[in-house]
């Protein structure tokens, strides 16, 4: 069950008064992102403000569940994510509660080799191919298949409902009810946000507000190369629930009639969400230029799960909308831009980055400086060549 999280207005006097000579350091979204660079914030003995207009984890962190996974095309990236890995074990321990689950993730595609070798190499983290039988022993809701697959053993569903629940729960005096309408430099290295209710300066913002991060480093003088979509993610019912926690899946192979699919269970293994790589267009206003371009990706979803994963019931429980933020150099590309008092976080597939996300962004507010890795310049989550 997740817990309802009462998020308060905090007179900016007061905090200022109790925040004595700490730095104070706005963070504009309870995304996971957001939650995650307030914690690592927090726990480097700066004060926090948090700025959310909604429920936290309602944007772009929104649904059950998420997939983790160390195969990129980036070796680097499969490195970063194996640090990200030990952070969420951390999270694990410290909030007493299993946030990733223990099902693995399974990939199928021509791509499998490419990924072993990159693990094997980056990442150094536990990964096998799987033949037929062990796919089909490991993978039960899936359809007969005998192309390349494999199992990264240390991947899974991250379980998105619990993790927010965790760091909100553990943030709640330091969320604010507000929306953030503009984010400008001062002088003497500060920056003021106002919001719908009032103005307040910092000594640092880090913006991690998903579709509306973008714009509102523009006001603050960062251009963010920020393409927007929006994609959909449908639920299904597991026909035959068993003991054994199930795998998340991504399925690049083509032969159930598509490619780029992802799909995770949720906590409780009995519901599984599916998605297609596919987004539809969003104009530079916020419309969708196709009204009904997300209702045919959710029907070719169902499709989808009627041909490849018979162990679902195809007919759809529920839906997740959502917004998609990608950078020019991949569908998993990240990067933080910075300038004075203002930082910034883009990017698409982040979830599983969140932890050494939220550390990046604390170190860069506190010392001015992108991690070199993230700038960028560095292309974070491009194929390599």
């Amino acid at each position: 069950m997740v817990t309802a999280i009462a998020i308060v207005p905090v007179d900016a006097g007061v905090r200022r008064a109790y925040a004595g000579a700490m730095t104070r350091i706005a963070v504009v979204g309870a995304g996971i992102i957001g939650l995650s660079a307030a914690k690592a914030l927090r726990g480097r003995g700066a004060d926090v403000v948090v700025y959310e207009s909604g429920a936290p984890g309602g944007g772009q962190s929104a649904g059950e569940s998420r997939i983790f996974r160390h195969a990129h095309d980036d070796a680097r990236l499969a490195a970063f994510a194996r640090r990200s890995r030990a952070k969420w074990r951390g999270w694990s321990e410290e909030f007493g509660r299993r946030l990733i689950s223990p099902g693995d993730a399974v990939a199928i595609g021509a791509g499998v080799e490419d990924k072993l070798a990159l693990l094997e190499q980056a990442a150094d983290a536990p990964a096998a191919r799987l033949d037929a039988d062990g796919l089909a022993d490991r993978m039960p809701l899936l359809a007969a298949y005998s192309g390349p697959a494999m199992l990264d053993a240390d991947g899974g569903a991250i379980h998105t409902l619990v993790a927010i629940d965790a760091l909100s729960d553990a943030l709640s005096a330091d969320l604010v009810a507000d929306h953030v309408l503009s984010v400008r430099q001062l002088g003497a290295g500060t920056a003021e946000i106002r919001t719908g209710t009032g103005i307040d300066t910092f000594d640092h913002v880090v913006l991690c507000a998903g579709r509306g991060t973008a714009p509102l480093a523009r006001g603050a003088g960062l251009d963010l190369p920020v393409e927007l979509s929006a994609h959909v993610r449908v639920g299904f019912a597991v026909r035959n629930p068993a003991d054994a926690p199930l795998p998340t899946l991504q399925d690049g192979s083509g032969a159930f009639g598509e490619t780029g699919i992802y799909a995770a269970p949720a906590e409780d293994d009995h519901r599984y969400s599916v998605g297609l790589g596919e987004t539809t267009p969003v104009s530079p206003d916020g419309r969708l230029e196709d009204p009904a371009g997300l209702e045919r990706l959710a029907a070719r979803t169902a499709e989808y799960v009627r041909r490849a994963l018979p162990g679902l019931d195809p007919e759809p429980l529920s839906h997740v909308h959502c917004f998609v933020t990608t950078l020019p150099w991949g569908d998993d590309g990240v990067g933080i831009w910075s300038a004075g008092p203002v930082t910034a976080v883009a990017g698409h597939n982040l979830f599983k980055l969140a932890p050494a996300l939220g550390e990046a962004l604390a170190e860069t507010a506190l010392t001015g400086a992108v991690p070199e890795l993230l700038r960028p310049a560095s292309r974070l989550g491009a194929a390599r060549q």
